[in-house]
């Protein structure tokens, strides 16, 4: 069937009004040279020709797939189960669409819950929703949600909570004139921050934390959660879900609503994503919190059945009276992550967390005896610390690559005064030999430095 937009008619009534005669001259204000470039693709391949110019050109990665890998500020590299890519790839998952309608989703609906269901279990907290885009829309989201519940329209956000999610959360707040204030983070021998509990005043609708922190480090939170609480702000914290195979769950904290990004929950890196933001409240604020929640019911005879909840299908999609504008969950991510939890399980996720943290602080050990090398992050932390080091980061990462050793993140990026700070990640698939590696690596660069 011939689709045809606009009739001819319609096509020079647009123009009129644009004050045009052709269409052509729509695109004026592109250089000539520039709307048809002639590109250098070569000429036209076989498919049998086509699939080896890609398979040579993929060949290319293997050796930094292999390499030595201490990236993470946020995102990270775990073993990924191949059960998980078998469950998710099946038809029923990869195509569904979003479960309206429950009397034709119930496999999409029951995922979800329980994919619910097991985040819920490992924060402690009360609720969880369906899941909304990644870490840094989730942050931002909980802080309107905040401002939602409390009627304040002052956000206290921690320096140390990932450089993205804040500048996510400022392109949220700035349209609104929210008073976001943001406590500063120095670069001493250690890392320090400025006191959280003291910025909170009696116009804060919350206060942001994370834990671990952006640097790794693990801190105590109840004296940010009762001075928070005195004041009458709430309190949001974004936490590692790998962590909480160890540490104390937001729940455990008594903060008010729980974030996080789901990538380490068996979610292959993939340049940046997509990725699963993790969102969980508690029971009393369930009515602001946005997304799609999915619920268990009965039917008339008594047999299980599950539905989206509490929520109208129209509310996501009201512009400014939503609590969100974020209409689509993460439904298929959202399964990876369950399917991650449910094959390891409690004893599973503490296992891979105790790696983890073992690995790091052997790192952190071996690159701590370096002359001219010191860990700037507090301990205790978790699987990410941060060095300082004689060259600046960009120029170490440099000299690593050449090593075939990927480095870790250049703190310079995101906080000025530390652009001789590299942050340094280890996972359970961090090998003490690779470590040894990296640390040989770096007492070169220093040694030549000096």
């Amino acid at each position: 069937m011939t689709f045809v937009p606009l009739t001819e008619s319609e096509r020079t009534e647009m123009l009129g009004a644009l004050g045009l005669s052709h269409v052509e001259d729509l695109f004026a204000l592109i250089p000539a040279a520039s709307r048809f470039p002639e590109i250098p693709i070569g000429p036209a391949l076989t498919e049998m020709e086509a699939v080896g110019l890609v398979e040579s050109l993929a060949d290319r990665n293997r050796s930094v797939a292999r390499a030595p890998f201490f990236l993470g500020a946020g995102a990270y590299r775990h073993f990924i189960p191949a059960a998980i890519g078998t469950v998710t790839s099946r038809s029923e998952f990869s195509t569904s669409y979003t479960p309206y309608q429950p009397e034709v989703s119930q496999g999409t609906l029951q995922s979800l819950f329980e994919f619910q269901s097991a985040i819920c279990d490992i924060t402690g907290m009360d609720v969880t929703n369906a899941s909304v885009y990644d870490g840094a829309t989730a942050v931002a989201e909980a802080a309107l949600m905040a401002m939602r519940l409390t009627g304040r329209g002052r956000v206290v956000v921690a320096g140390s909570v990932h450089p993205h999610y804040r500048e996510v959360l400022r392109t949220y707040t700035a349209p609104r004139g929210v008073d976001l204030y943001t406590t500063t983070v120095s670069a001493g021998s250690v890392l320090s921050e400025e006191d959280i509990a003291a910025a909170v005043d009696g116009n804060t609708a919350c206060c942001i934390v994370s834990q671990p922190t952006f640097f790794g480090e693990i801190r105590d939170l109840r004296p940010i959660v009762e001075a928070a609480h005195a004041a009458g702000a709430l309190v949001v914290e974004a936490y590692n879900p790998t962590s909480l195979g160890l540490l104390r769950p937001p729940g455990a904290w008594d903060v008010d609503i729980a974030v996080g990004e789901g990538q380490p929950l068996g979610i292959p890196l993939s340049f940046g994503g997509p990725y699963v933001g993790l969102m969980s409240c508690r029971e009393s604020l369930v009515r602001q919190l946005p997304g799609r929640i999915a619920g268990a019911a009965s039917d008339s005879q008594g047999r299980r059945g599950y539905v989206l909840t509490l929520q109208a299908r129209e509310q996501h999609i009201r512009r400014e009276k939503a609590t969100s504008n974020i209409c689509t969950s993460q439904g298929l991510i959202a399964l990876t992550a369950l399917l991650y939890l449910a094959l390891l399980g409690p004893a599973g996720l503490r296992a891979v967390a105790e790696s983890c943290c073992e690995t790091a602080r052997y790192a952190a050990d071996q690159l701590g005896g370096i002359r001219g090398v010191e860990v700037v992050t507090p301990r205790p932390f978790f699987h990410e610390f941060a060095v300082r080091t004689p060259l600046p980061a960009a120029a170490v990462n440099r000299r690593l690559a050449e090593h075939d050793i990927i480095g870790g993140y250049d703190l310079g990026c995101a906080y000025s005064e530390l652009r001789d700070c590299l942050l340094l990640c280890c996972t359970e698939m961090t090998t003490r030999g690779q470590i040894d590696l990296l640390a040989g690596a770096i007492a070169e660069i220093v040694k030549g430095a000096g």
